[in-house]
């Protein structure tokens, strides 16, 4: 897999700006973070690790592919209820994947022209969609479109390690964290992902 163009630059200029945020970009020098071109595979991963641990969304994920065998919209659509419960999906999350496939499948979704939009412009058109917040958007930006300066303040894994990177006490408010996040533009994506990472075993993936 390849890296974002973008990435041993920011990984440089944020070692340079935050020496906090640098050690952790040090501890995992082959690293980076893994963008994936399919739009449904990004978004229906997201809906799946909405509100869940990435441990628990991982474990989710694999019994949804392993049962679906090709992640696309149809095969999504194909397949029975109980078979998407069995995965682990709840209720909710069922009727976003369908309704995400379904928009897919009908083209009412297109995700070709928004390549060139802003990131706002992104998420209004985004949010739009059955299932699909803030949130949802923006992991979309960051692992899909592969955006350098998202930051996904209501991310509450990105503010565990934002406060366990400057011995915070956690929560900080929303208004503290885009506060701080200012040392880290344009790279705030970046900064996010090695934020992410010092928590989890497993970099984090959508």
């Amino acid at each position: 897999m390849k890296k974002p163009f973008f990435w041993e630059k920011a990984k440089k200029a944020l070692i340079n700006k935050d020496k906090r945020l640098g050690k952790i970009i040090l501890a995992y020098p082959k690293d980076f973070l893994f963008t994936k071109s399919d739009p449904f595979y990004t978004l229906a991963r997201s809906i799946v690790g909405q509100q869940i641990s990435v441990k628990a969304a991982q474990a989710v994920w694999d019994r949804y592919e392993k049962k679906i065998k090709k992640v696309n919209p149809k095969n999504t659509l194909n397949m029975h209820f109980m078979t998407l419960k069995s995965c682990g999906l709840s209720r909710q999350k069922i009727s976003y994947l369908k309704s995400l496939s379904n928009g897919f499948v009908k083209n009412e979704i297109n995700p070709s022209k928004w390549k060139e939009l802003s990131n706002e412009e992104i998420i209004s058109e985004l949010v739009t969609i059955k299932g699909i917040g803030r949130w949802t958007a923006e992991m979309f930006l960051i692992f899909n479109l592969c955006r350098p300066d998202v930051f996904p303040v209501d991310d509450l894994g990105l503010i565990k390690g934002i406060c366990n990177c400057y011995n915070l006490k956690y929560p900080i408010t929303k208004s503290h964290a885009i506060k701080m996040s200012t040392k880290w533009k344009p790279y705030r994506s970046v900064a996010t992902w090695y934020f992410w990472r010092s928590l989890d075993p497993i970099p984090v993936e959508y």
